[in-house]
Parts: structure tokens; sequence; C-alpha cells
């Protein structure tokens, strides 16, 4: 036996399992972190990709709308840039304070109280700007136009009247837009709810009750959702991208700037040398965590580790995840979504009113058809039984009901940066 340590919430758990099950560990590809982050971002603002250096791109009196991400994606550490990002803008492009200001690109999320805006932007940079979360449904959202996919395009108000809109994102795996990050800020970022209900109704099969085969992870050509995100992005004026690539160990290691697509796009390519793992074969069972706090703060943010890991499982075979969510489903509404489940109108909900929360939550659901689902959590089993997930608070009783014994597994410790990737497959 040998034992597995995996992170979880702010702490570790353990486990122990027969070497010889034991197919592979995975890790991401080692890449070297930013030794000096300051010279590299501004190394990346003066020689942008398809871009004018960020100083010629602003003219004396502008205003400036930063566009960050927010608390969800802290593990992205953007609190390590952005007082940098920020000294260039005022000190280098002449940028005053006061026609600067930080938007948290929430999507539908609640935009977090001033302690957690000090948190994320750091209380030097709070003290010098203004800085204001996004609100999906404010009142005065402005309107940008119509996509060719049909989205009628509202972003935040602030956003839109800026001459220069900055947008600070990191690039990683998204199992509905492919990647995340670049126009991701932009569309659901700093977008209105109807915008965002829009775009995302392309994660379902306009045939059936299925999650739409044309998106997944690492998937961009043909992805409706990703092409409609780009459309609503090249409406925004003198838009210009700072795009944040970690390494496995959630370390910053490349900072990709400029043009709102390509430079995003080299960042992706960045993403899928660190993240992707070739793989012989596919597994009985795949033993992983999301990676700790914040990546499991929730079943609506962990479960992202179910979308990358699942390519290294047989049809039917089993996952065994450790996710703390402190937080339950995450939105309040995500557990809302099991009465539709149990009384057969979750189609008919998720086609006239849908919202991200219920899309992961059925997403979750046809999971947990494919695969047998266990995690190690503080959610009540009771909760995700319907969903067809098991939830132990005993680890002991987790691996007797798993039976792991005898079956080929991979052990993913950080399954939020790997990606496994059967040779011969394709996407």
């Amino acid at each position: 036996m040998k034992t597995y340590n995996f992170k979880y919430g702010h702490g570790s758990v353990s486990l122990s399992l027969n070497e010889e099950d034991i197919l592979a560990e995975l890790h991401g590809t080692e890449t070297p972190p930013i030794s000096d982050i300051r010279s590299a971002l501004f190394a990346s603002l003066e020689q942008p990709i398809d871009s004018a250096p960020l100083r010629q791109r602003v003219r004396p009196g502008d205003r400036v709308a930063l566009v960050i991400s927010d608390m969800t994606r802290f593990w992205m550490r953007q609190d390590l840039v952005i007082p940098h990002l920020v000294d260039y803008l005022i000190d280098e492009c002449g940028v005053q304070p006061e026609h600067l200001t930080i938007v948290v690109a929430n999507g539908t999320h609640i935009g977090g109280d001033e302690q957690e805006l000090r948190t994320l932007v750091t209380d030097g940079v709070y003290n010098r700007v203004r800085v204001k979360n996004h609100d999906c449904e404010a009142k005065d959202l402005a309107y940008l136009g119509t996509t060719p996919h049909e989205t009628p395009v509202w972003i935040d108000r602030t956003a839109a009247e800026a001459d220069l809109v900055v947008c600070l994102g990191a690039a990683t795996h998204h199992v509905m837009a492919g990647f995340g990050g670049g126009r991701k800020s932009i569309l659901p970022g700093i977008s209105g709810l109807e915008t965002i209900r829009h775009n995302h109704a392309y994660s379902l099969d306009s045939t059936k009750l299925r999650t739409n085969p044309a998106i997944g992870n690492g998937v961009l050509a043909g992805n409706p959702l990703h092409e409609d995100m780009c459309e609503a992005a090249s409406l925004v004026n003198n838009l210009f991208m700072v795009n944040l690539v970690m390494n496995a160990d959630m370390k910053l290691s490349y900072i990709f700037s400029g043009h709102y697509l390509t430079s995003w796009e080299r960042a992706c390519t960045a993403v899928d040398d660190i993240y992707r793992v070739d793989i012989p074969c596919r597994a009985d069972a795949v033993v992983t965590s999301c990676g700790g706090f914040p990546k499991d703060i929730s079943l609506y943010q962990g479960t992202k580790t179910i979308d990358n890991v699942e390519s290294a499982l047989k049809p039917g075979g089993t996952l065994v995840l450790m996710i703390e969510a402190p937080e339950g489903g995450g939105p309040a509404e995500y557990f809302d979504w099991s009465k539709n489940l149990q009384d057969g109108t979750i189609e008919q909900r998720l086609r006239e009113a849908f919202t991200v929360a219920g899309y992961i939550f059925f997403l979750n659901c046809e999971q947990a058809q494919r695969y047998r689902i266990f995690m190690y959590s503080s959610i009540d089993p009771q909760t995700v039984a319907p969903m067809g997930i098991h939830a132990f608070s005993d680890m002991d009783a987790l691996l007797k009901a798993a039976e792991l014994d005898g079956k080929s597994t991979y052990i993913i410790p950080n399954g939020s940066t790997v990606i496994p990737r059967v040779k011969g497959e394709t996407l």
C-alpha cells in the first residue's frame, strides 16, 4: 500500500491505495515561474502581440477601464500583477488616477464587499483608484449591438464609455467555452444577464436534452459559445488583453498581452502545453483533488475538475474526488434545480430560463450517469444523492464503497491543472 496526499480546502487529506493498481501519477508539465513579474509584465506591454505598445493606445485625458476577475478566480493571483499594471498605466501611459476605474468581472456572481475588493486588488491600489463591482442586472448597462449569433450585447457602462479597456485574466481549460480568460472577461465577465443567458444557452444541444457536443474542454473550432464571446468582445472600443498562464503549481509562468483574440490564443497554446498529459489508455478509476481552496470552494467551481479528468476514465469508471465545498453548491440556485430533475421538468426550465448554475448542475448529473462518482466532501450526502453522486465525510467508508482494489487507477493530485489525453484520441 502507498499513501497519497491531496489538497483539500485549506488543508490536505491522504489515503492509501494498492500501488500495483496505479497506472501513473499525473502532473502537468513542469514549467518555471516568472521570477520578476513587474519586468515580465512591462515587457509584454511594450512588445504586445498584434498590437501597438499599450502606451501608444492611450491619449492624454483618456478614461481607462481595467477589467479584472472576481474572487472565484483568485487562484490566478492577479493581486501580484495588478499593482504593476496600475503603475504602468499611471506612470508610463500618463493615465490620471481619477480617470482609471477597475471593474470586477463578476458575470452573474454577486460582487464582494470592500474587504474582498481590497484582497483582489491590494490595499495600495484600492486606496489609489476607484474599484467597482460589475452588476449583470444594473439598470444602466450599455448596449453595443447584436452578434451574428443573435446575442444582444449589454455591458457595464463604465467599460462601454471608456476610451481604453484593458482586460486582465488567466487562460485555462473550460468545459463550455473551450478555454477561459480572454474574451470571457467581456462575456460573461461584464455583460448583462440577458446577454449571458443567450450566449450560454449554446451549451445545450438544440435537438435534445444533453450538453452540446460542439463544446468541450479545449474545443474552440466550431464552438458556438466561444465564437459568440469573440463576436461580443469585438464590439468593445479599444480593447487590450493581458493574459496570464499559471503552471501546474499555480504559479505565474507566462504573460501574453496585446490583441484581444490572438494574444489570448497564444496563452491557450501555452496552457495546453502545460496541462495536457499524454496517457496510454483510459483507466477503471481516477483519484483526484480540485487542488484545494479556492478551487474546491463549491460544487459549482470544484466540479470543473471532473470536466478535466474524465478523459482518463473508461465509460462507467469510478471517480474519487476530494472537494471540500464549504459553500455547498455555490450559487443558491444550484441545488434548486434538483426539484426540476426529480419532477422531470429540467429540460423545459433550462431552455426557458437558462442559467449557468443550472447548466453546471445538469452537467454534473450527466457525468454521474457516465461514471460512478464518489466525493470526499463536507456536502450533505442527501443533497447530491438525487444527482447520482455519492458523498462521504469518512474516507474509509468512501474507499469501501468505491471498491478500488484491482481497478487500474490514475492518481491526479491536482485535477484542476491536468487534462489527460489518450494518444491517438482527438478532442
